[in-house]
C-alpha cells in the first residue's frame, strides 16, 4: 500500500486566491470523481458544501488564519496512518488494501452548525478503498483529535479493501460493527476515539441492536448518526440521539474481542454476522 496525504493546505490557498466569480473545488476535490462516479451527478462545489466544507461563494477573513493552523497537521496524520498500517500488516499479514490510498484533508464551514456542535468541528469518510476525506475547522479539540479520526477512517479503508459493502443489501449490523472496529483499532494503538462515543442508554442500545438485520445503507444514518443527522439528510428518525450507533458498535465489538481473545486489528476482515454472533446476539 501507498499512502498519499495530499498537500491540500496548499490546494485551498490557491482556491481562495482564485477571483470569486472563478472559484470552485475541482483541483480539491476532482482526483476524488474517478473513484466516486455518483460524485459525477452534480456539481462538485455543492458536493463540497452539502459536506460541510469551507464557503466558495463568499469570501471570509478567518480562512487565512484557519489555513495557517492546519500547517503541520498533515505530516501528523500521515505518521499516525503510517504506523496503524504497520500494526494492521503484523496482525493480518497478506491483509489486502488499496494500491494507493489517498488523503485529502478539506477545511470545515465555521458557520455549519451541524459540524461545528453536533460533529465537533470535524469528521471523516473512509468507506471507498482508496480515498480517506476529512473535513475540519482548526480548533484545540480538533487539532488534538483529527488523527486519530484518520485512523478511524483508514480502519474502514482496509475493511472495505477486504469486506464486500453492497449498498442495495448491506445490513445496518455491518455499519454498526464496523464503526466499534475502527474506534476499538484507534484505542488499540493507544489513540483516544472521539466525541461520537459518548455512551447512549440501554433503551437506545435496544433499539438499534433490533435494527441490526436492517437492509439498505439509505436506512441507517437514524440508526448510526441519530435523528439530527437523519433530519438533515432526509430520513426518518427514529427516537435515538447523535452518533448513537458509534457507542453501540464498539459495546458489540468489545464483547467480541472479549469471547475470542482476538485483537481488533486481527478482527479487521471478519464477517460482521460473526462479530455480532461473538458478542451473544
Amino acid at each position: 500500500m501507498r499512502l498519499n496525504v495530499i498537500d491540500t493546505v496548499a490546494v485551498m490557498r490557491r482556491i481562495l486566491a482564485t477571483p470569486l466569480a472563478e472559484r470552485g473545488v475541482e483541483e480539491l476535490l476532482g482526483p476524488m470523481v474517478a473513484a466516486m462516479p455518483w460524485l459525477a451527478a452534480m456539481p462538485l462545489n455543492d458536493f463540497h458544501q452539502h459536506g460541510m466544507g469551507f464557503r466558495v461563494d463568499r469570501d471570509d477573513d478567518r480562512y487565512p488564519a484557519a489555513l495557517d493552523r492546519l500547517d503541520g497537521v498533515l505530516p501528523r496524520v500521515e505518521a499516525a496512518l503510517l504506523r496503524a498500517w504497520d500494526h494492521q500488516v503484523a496482525a493480518v499479514p497478506g491483509i489486502r488494501a488499496a494500491d494507493t490510498v489517498n488523503v485529502l484533508l478539506v477545511l470545515g464551514d465555521p458557520d455549519d452548525r451541524y459540524l461545528m456542535e453536533t460533529c465537533h468541528g470535524y469528521l471523516g469518510m473512509g468507506g471507498i478503498p482508496g480515498w480517506i476525506h476529512l473535513t475540519m475547522w482548526p480548533t484545540e479539540e480538533t487539532l488534538a483529535g483529527i488523527a486519530d479520526c484518520a485512523v478511524h477512517e483508514f480502519h474502514h479503508n482496509v475493511r472495505y479493501a477486504n469486506v464486500v459493502w453492497d449498498p442495495p443489501t448491506v445490513q445496518l449490523g455491518e455499519q454498526i460493527v464496523s464503526e466499534g472496529l475502527a474506534d476499538a483499532f484507534v484505542a488499540e494503538l493507544g489513540g483516544v476515539p472521539g466525541y461520537w462515543t459518548a455512551p447512549v442508554s440501554e433503551e437506545a442500545y435496544t433499539t438499534i441492536v433490533e435494527k441490526l438485520p436492517l437492509t439498505g445503507m439509505q436506512n441507517f444514518s437514524p440508526y448510526v448518526l441519530g435523528d439530527e443527522a437523519a433530519a438533515r439528510f432526509g430520513a426518518t428518525p427514529a427516537g435515538l440521539p447523535a452518533m448513537a450507533g458509534y457507542p453501540v458498535g464498539r459495546r458489540i465489538v468489545e464483547a467480541h474481542l472479549k469471547a475470542t481473545g482476538l485483537t481488533a486489528a486481527q478482527s479487521t476482515a471478519l464477517p460482521s454476522a460473526a462479530i455480532i454472533a461473538n458478542a451473544g446476539l
